[in-house]
């Protein structure tokens, strides 16, 4: 039996975040094969994270910038550690290389940290993203990361292709691991046109691009109200700070509903998915939610990035970088999905066919594990031609610069010190 050992940057939360969900699916494809898994984490405990124990999954709390953790992992001895987004890796992997070489090392991006920084700085900015924005510290960071790790899924053909043409990783470090789909689970029928009304989104508020997105709906709201003033946004995600609340405004239609317990249900009584986002990385669990729900969406080239390739968008996509004229086109995009039952339909059959093409849950699970099972065979091979990983995880040019900085403040005076002090 492998044992798997996950260090998670927070504790799931599959109902809360597409990151949390997409965390939960790959937990329960370790434990289909058989595995021994435990999931650890330094996080804080939180009112909506997962029963990992019902999963039959162990958990423990570590501790960051602590040497109990040496002891943990020796103790536990894993096969394969799985690092939840880069920074984890940045705090645990040199501890699980010094006390377990022989795991397997993978790296779950999540998304990519750097590229979703860059296009929210550019957009703090009102620019486009320059080349000098994507290649920043950060980038630095994650993508050092990326090449420590023996394998890094990359939920995104989109980051694939950057990652290999912009930062030059190879495509041997990579797998395309996009959300697994459930397809027997997918409901055969949900509630039809005329049963159907209002728009709706969804989104931890706690996530800058969510957040900035209900801010955006601010200025597109009016522009659909106008043209269709009975219909009602309604707003929903966990964790609504007080500045969400009061945006909350019944006259104008504006619901802040907050957390919603059944995620599924909301999106299926809505009739249009609303996802403006102005910024952002990785695929949108929203608008997979959308598409599983038959829930046709009106979203932005950021939102639908990455998830469906040449096929048609289940709804419609709006492109452009001038907000007030994107504002108008994607309201008005709303008002003509909203009303054209033809279309609407044929959206919600797109859906369906980009979950069946793009999504299968059974088929990528299986390329992971087959993946994970083949490297584990030849990991000393593999790590052997991954010199510019290798160079990254050997220490001794910073150990000089930490050694000579030792020396200096052993060899300083009291004085000296004091002085700095």
């Amino acid at each position: 039996m492998k044992k798997v050992l996950v260090i998670g940057y927070v504790w799931p939360e599959p109902n809360s975040s597409a990151a949390g969900s997409h965390m939960l699916s790959i937990l329960r494809l370790y434990k289909r094969q058989g595995w021994q898994v435990e999931f650890a984490t330094p996080a804080q405990r939180t009112e909506h994270m997962i029963d990992l124990a019902a999963e039959g999954i162990s958990s423990q709390s570590i501790v960051l910038n602590c040497d109990s953790f040496d002891s943990y992992i020796a103790q536990y001895a894993p096969d394969v550690v799985m690092f939840d987004r880069f920074m984890m890796e940045e705090q645990f992997g040199w501890r699980v290389e010094k006390h377990c070489p022989n795991a397997l090392r993978v790296l779950d991006t999540e998304d990519l940290q750097s590229l979703r920084q860059a296009r929210h700085q550019a957009h703090k900015a009102n620019r486009a993203l320059t080349r000098a924005d994507l290649l920043s510290d950060i980038a630095k960071r994650e993508i050092a990361a990326i090449l420590r790790c023996d394998l890094s899924l990359i939920i995104s053909d989109f980051e694939m292709q950057l990652l290999q043409d912009t930062f030059k990783v190879d495509a041997s470090l990579l797998q395309h691991l996009p959300f697994m789909v459930d397809l027997a689970q997918l409901p055969a029928q949900t509630l039809g046109f005329e049963q159907r009304q209002h728009f709706m989104t969804i989104g931890n508020f706690r996530h800058a691009p969510n957040w900035d997105a209900v801010l955006y709906l601010q200025h597109i709201w009016p522009l659909i109200r106008q043209q269709l003033p009975e219909t009602e946004l309604h707003i929903y995600g966990s964790y609504p700070p007080p500045k969400a609340t009061a945006l909350h405004n019944p006259k104008t239609g504006f619901f802040i509903k907050g957390w919603a317990d059944d995620a599924f249900v909301v999106m299926e009584q809505a009739r249009i998915c609303l996802a403006p986002l102005r910024f952002g990385a990785g695929i949108k669990g929203k608008l997979l939610d959308a598409m599983m729900m038959q829930t046709p969406s009106v979203t932005t080239a950021i939102g639908s990035e990455g998830m469906h390739g040449e096929q048609p968008w289940p709804g419609t996509v709006i492109s452009g970088n001038h907000d007030a004229e994107s504002a108008q086109a994607i309201a008005d995009a709303a008002v003509s999905l909203y009303q054209d039952k033809a279309r609407w339909q044929q959206a919600q059959q797109a859906g369906t066919a980009l979950l069946k093409q793009r999504y299968d849950g059974e088929q990528l699970g299986e390329q992971l594990i087959s993946r994970i099972t083949a490297l584990a065979n030849q990991l000393d091979e593999h790590r052997l031609a991954n010199f510019t990983g290798s160079m990254l995880r050997h220490h001794s040019m910073m150990s000089t610069k930490y050694m000579s900085q030792w020396i200096a403040a052993k060899n300083a005076t009291p004085t000296d010190n004091q002085a700095k002090a």
